[in-house]
């Protein structure tokens, strides 16, 4: 408890957030610890503070996805056409930088686990200075939006995707971060059961994961934390985004969680309680190619490491971050998960390394 108390203290000390909550699990046990503030000149962070966890709602999103392929609802190679037909006949422009109308076929449809390893076709780019494709698909939100700034519901919301011509043969290359988005509607649509229920009857009711969720539960509203942008003020917890049900549920980055919850899914992982075994070692194991690891979208959020299914896998750890200042990675051969909450965006790489170094030597 001293070595995580002094994390969390030196996450603070270092001025870049004013407050964090850091937590450790064995897999059987879970500890965790909070310091300063819930925001600047704010009141002393509480342990079960509610944390907007972005883009570490993808690990859960993959584990999803996982279990409906371990009962047979999906296959890793079935084309999503087959549950998003409006994606069907997509075409892709000969250039990242060229017009929406100068495009060829695809040679074929993405698969669900194009989705998981988000060689979907589409996602940033940081080999161009200017991509019309990204321009166009800026409605379908990229990054770590508010709710609110996305307004299409999920079918309104895949149709516009299917408009869209692709940035590359589907396949080819590792890009962040819209595959998710498509695989939140896919899931619902596969199950029949809307993405938030779904999160809900296969992660978070039977892990007592009962602070999370697409909105924050009633009960734990007061313990919302703001969320900043540097030192403005990005969502205020009183008014938040999050107070209220999103019209589109973003398998990307729309959860909120608090450190004891995201625990218990780490766990969960570490002991194997969730996916049979070849695909529990699938999901933290690199699936992709030296080629498209050294891609530019890779290189810039990767890296050096690689991509499971959900996870980034680098090193001894696997685990992922959200753009809103939260972190989680475990250590499978030691045996433990450690989460880092902070609600500042963009994440501080001296809070981000401090926590990597802290947690690294905890496992040799």
């Amino acid at each position: 408890m001293a070595d995580l108390q002094g994390l969390a203290d030196r996450v603070v000390a270092s001025g870049e957030v004013p407050g964090a909550v850091v937590g450790l699990t064995d897999g059987r046990s879970q500890w965790v610890v909070a310091a300063g503030t819930d925001g600047p000149g704010g009141a002393e962070l509480a342990s079960d503070a509610v944390f907007r966890i972005s883009s570490m709602t993808k690990p859960l999103a993959a584990v999803l996805t996982l279990q409906l392929v371990e009962t047979g609802v999906l296959g890793l190679q079935d084309p999503i056409e087959r549950w998003l037909p409006e994606l069907a006949g997509q075409r892709v422009v000969r250039r990242l930088d060229g017009p929406l109308q100068d495009t060829v076929p695809a040679e074929q449809s993405p698969t669900v686990e194009d989705l998981l390893t988000m060689r979907l076709g589409l996602g940033f780019a940081f080999e161009v200075e200017s991509c019309p494709v990204l321009e166009a698909a800026g409605e379908l939100g990229f990054g770590p939006p508010k709710p609110s700034s996305v307004t299409l519901d999920p079918d309104r919301w895949i149709a516009r995707f299917g408009e869209l011509p692709l940035m590359e043969q589907p396949g080819r290359h590792w890009r962040y971060e819209l595959a998710y988005g498509v695989l939140g509607v896919l899931l619902a649509r596969a199950s029949g059961v809307a993405l938030p229920e779904l999160f809900r009857q296969r992660l978070f009711e039977p892990l007592g994961m009962h602070d999370s969720g697409f909105v924050v539960p009633s009960h734990a509203r007061r313990r919302l934390v703001s969320g900043f942008a540097g030192t403005e003020l990005f969502d205020d917890a009183a008014t938040s985004d999050w107070l209220t049900p999103p019209a589109f549920p973003d398998a990307a980055g729309g959860l909120v969680s608090t450190a004891g919850d995201y625990l218990r899914f780490v766990a969960a992982l570490l002991n194997g309680e969730l996916l049979r075994p070849d695909l529990a070692s699938a999901m933290v194991s690199d699936q992709l190619t030296a080629e498209q690891r050294a891609g530019a979208s890779a290189q810039t959020f990767l890296d050096g490491g690689g991509w499971g299914y959900g996870v980034q896998v680098v090193g001894p750890r696997y685990g992922w971050g959200g753009g809103l200042g939260t972190l989680w990675y475990s250590y499978p051969a030691a045996g433990i998960g450690a989460v880092l909450m902070t609600q500042v965006l963009p994440p501080s790489p001296a809070t981000v390394a401090a926590f990597v170094d802290t947690t690294e030597t905890w496992t040799s």
